[in-house]
């Protein structure tokens, strides 16, 4: 069976990239095509120079204005992710492509510490990270997440990080500090409770039970969490909204948020072909009722749209989203960041 090759890989293709003049193929003389990932997919990692650390963007959609990425593709192997379209502007596709060559960019922490020393800069909370999850499996091995929260330590400067991944507790030590100081906000994404489902909708990270336990941890230790129910998927993931707040509520979390999905650029193509491989008998259905979401395409560019939907299947997941949070969340919130202790400099204080 073909899923036991790609066993831990979300997707099985590998689109062509629009962007290559070129196609790659693997080609015998008879003139038969064999498959581009005829082995096991492996891993591999590129490493990359920036410039500017720093992602801004001004979308009314989104709480921060900028994000910190250290690494784009990402073994995680989400079906849905978002971030999948942007991998082709490296030269990867969308599918395999994006699971497997991981670009690692080497030189970004040091090059955020030296725009926090840039003369004029004003602090404002950073996504860490915006586009991949940065504490994914390359992390283990570069520890380009730590390093960037350390700077943020070092500096005073506010931070909020986004994971699916538990490689975020062996930061705890950092994290703590940042919390002490009102410079940091954590949020899991959190979007079914269903171990085998987790195994085909995103392989390579941590399990729901996991992730509250965690919740659970963070808590204790006095560092602020919250949830991300995202994305929500119409008959795939949409009956699990109530528990996984309760179960967060529970845990400790202080504010929950969603977004249903979109399959823009790409994501068509790989999200469809997943349907197709693992709930062939809802494969309709489930794109039917993602076009509802979207005035009737399963693209979206349209602000707030895009992100919540719209329709009736959007108003019923808002009802229920909003019922939960109301019953399990009410008067809790994140503490505010502290802007004011931002010192990239050590200056000394007068006051």
């Amino acid at each position: 069976m073909e899923s036991d090759k790609f066993k831990g890989r979300g997707s099985h293709i590998h689109p062509e990239n629009r962007f290559l003049k070129r196609r790659e193929v693997t080609q015998f003389s008879e003139g038969l095509d064999v498959p581009k990932y005829e082995d096991k997919p492996i891993t591999k990692y590129f490493s990359e120079s920036v410039k500017n650390p720093l992602s801004k963007n001004d979308s009314p959609d989104l709480p921060l204005t900028f994000s910190i990425n250290p690494y784009q593709g990402c073994e995680h192997g989400c079906i849905y992710c978002y971030a999948r379209n942007s991998h082709t502007y490296w030269g990867f596709d969308a599918g395999l492509g994006f699971e497997t060559n991981i670009v690692v960019k080497h030189n970004i922490a040091e090059k955020l510490k030296e725009t926090f020393e840039r003369k004029g800069y004003q602090p404002s909370p950073i996504m860490l990270s915006g586009n991949t999850d940065c504490y994914q499996p390359a992390e283990k091995k570069f520890q380009l997440t730590r390093k960037i929260l350390q700077i943020c330590l070092d500096n005073k400067h506010p931070v909020s990080l986004i994971t699916k991944n538990s490689l975020i507790e062996r930061d705890m030590d950092i994290l703590i500090e940042l919390a002490k100081l009102r410079l940091v906000h954590v949020y899991f994404s959190i979007n079914h409770l269903d171990p085998a489902l987790k195994q085909v909708l995103e392989p390579r990270t941590a399990t729901a039970e996991k992730k509250i336990k965690l919740i659970e941890k963070f808590t204790l230790n006095h560092i602020p969490v919250g949830i991300m129910i995202a994305p929500i998927i119409p008959g795939i993931n949409n009956n699990d909204i109530l528990e996984i707040l309760r179960l967060a509520s529970r845990a400790g979390a202080l504010c929950a948020g969603y977004t249903v999905v979109r399959l823009n650029g790409q994501l068509e193509e790989i999200f469809t072909e997943w349907l197709e491989r693992e709930f062939p008998d809802r494969k309709h259905k489930v794109l039917h009722q993602i076009k509802s979401l979207h005035g009737g395409s399963l693209k979206d560019n349209e602000w707030g749209r895009r992100i919540k939907g719209d329709g009736p299947i959007a108003e019923v997941i808002k009802r229920i989203f909003d019922q939960g949070v109301k019953k399990y969340m009410a008067e809790r919130k994140m503490p505010d960041y502290d802007l004011s202790l931002f010192n990239p400099r050590k200056q000394l204080r007068l006051f």
